[in-house]
């Protein structure tokens, strides 16, 4: 039996005629370098032209809760979870190094002597740029977090399905 080799060229013209070009991003973490990451990725493929959803569960939804944000919960464990991670882009720690702070800040200040832009305004581009923001209802009830402790500019509030849906017509697929 003779083995057909496809022109890479070919293959991928096929493959993007084929499927509209789309990227989904989970956001699970809520350290700064992985948020910053996921950003960047966001903002280049939507300035490409391509469709871009994120979604944000577990500490991912640290980076668009509105800073100082607690919870409503009525239970003590969910306000807890609140308490514990108030959120927003500007106080995520560092994944590595963070040093009880110090690391985190010395980060921001080689960003700002970089001129690199910090999570708060990637978030703002990717928004300009017509990224959509979807946070996961499933988490934000397990963890006590409400509609409004989150930042404005969240698209859809949705499960798991909403992701597998979007995810199956994506050309990219990435979990951060």
């Amino acid at each position: 039996m003779a083995v057909t080799q496809l022109d890479p060229a070919v293959a991928l013209s096929d493959l993007q005629a084929s499927k509209p070009v789309r990227v989904t991003i989970v956001l699970l973490s809520g350290d700064l370098d992985r948020a910053m990451a996921a950003f960047i990725i966001a903002t280049g493929a939507a300035a490409m032209g391509m469709q871009v959803r994120m979604f944000f569960t577990f500490w991912g939804l640290n980076a668009i809760r509105r800073k100082g944000a607690t919870s409503s919960a009525k239970d003590w464990l969910r306000r807890m979870f609140g308490l514990l991670n108030k959120g927003g882009a500007e106080t995520l720690p560092l994944s590595r190094f963070h040093f009880g702070g110090l690391g985190t800040s010395m980060m921001h200040k080689v960003m700002r002597q970089s001129r690199m832009p910090g999570v708060p305004e990637l978030m703002a581009t990717a928004m300009e740029l017509g990224v959509r923001f979807i946070a996961c209802t499933t988490t934000m009830g397990l963890m006590g977090i409400t509609k409004d402790t989150l930042i404005d500019g969240i698209d859809e509030f949705a499960g798991v399905t909403t992701y597998l849906a979007e995810a199956k017509q994506s050309s990219v697929n990435l979990f951060i």
